[in-house]
């Protein structure tokens, strides 16, 4: 049995949440083709993400023995570590991740508990999970002279092989705020490839 760790990261509702679209969808086809898995949702406006303050950040950087799960600021970098699968919902705001997210980033990266340091530099130590990123743009960034300003997926792709997680998909729907796109068309494209993807995740 593995422990999944949904990762939602969106201001809009669920309603009106293309990301949520396609990645609900994901998860219930996940569900369904892995039916004695753990999946553990972490809404992280709801969680009310804040930006770490300022008397916390000696404790997220060298967090010293015997502080477990119940710690209020490192109990998340110990779900992280704990969980088998990742899936992230993020749609791209101007051009990066939303900054709850970054902020929940901030939480998780942790000595000792996601990366350690050696002598030849930083290593990861969730190595041999997966995880994937559903992502929703308003803009076309898989091609073209665009591509190269897409930085949301990109630095989580790069974030996720610093904890030695390299084992990273993606499944985007692009393109929606583009005047005259068939928004539907697109949306259920992604969540066809989203259904798909999952039952072998």
């Amino acid at each position: 049995m593995s422990k999944v760790l949904y990762i939602k990261a969106n201001g809009k509702t669920q309603e009106l949440s293309r990301t949520y679209r396609v990645a609900d969808s994901f998860v219930k086809a996940y569900q369904e083709a892995n039916p004695d898995d753990e999946i553990i949702t972490l809404d992280l406006y709801e969680e009310g993400i804040s930006f770490l303050p300022q008397g916390d950040m000696n404790e997220v950087h060298r967090p010293g023995p015997g502080e477990g799960e119940g710690h209020p600021i490192l109990k998340y970098a110990f779900q992280f570590a704990s969980a088998d699968k990742y899936i992230v919902a993020e749609p791209l705001w101007n051009l990066g991740i939303p900054a709850i997210l970054k902020a929940y980033i901030d939480y998780i990266t942790v000595v000792g508990i996601t990366f350690k340091y050696t002598e030849s530099g930083a290593v990861g130590l969730c190595t041999g999970k997966k995880a994937v990123n559903i992502t929703s743009r308003g803009g076309t960034y898989l091609e073209g002279p665009a591509a190269g300003y897409e930085m949301g997926d990109k630095y989580l792709k790069i974030l996720f092989g610093f904890y030695g997680i390299y084992d990273f998909r993606t499944i985007v729907a692009e393109g929606l705020d583009v005047v005259g796109a068939d928004i539907e068309a697109i949306v259920q494209n992604a969540i066809k490839e989203a259904q798909v993807i999952a039952k072998t995740f």
